[in-house]
């Protein structure tokens, strides 16, 4: 039902480590909470 894992497409070097600096960031739960209210979930499509 949520994201777990983001899809980091790093092309160059200093790329990847701003992504691996971000798994440190800790955001407040009113803003988790605010980024995922207008999150509406949808059916599965395709036939995995």
């Amino acid at each position: 039902p949520f994201v777990t894992a983001p899809i980091v497409g790093a092309s160059k070097p200093h790329h990847l480590g701003d992504a691996v600096a971000a798994l440190s960031l800790k955001l407040d739960p009113a803003v988790i909470a605010r980024l995922e209210e207008p999150y509406q979930p949808k059916a599965i499509a395709g036939h995995r």
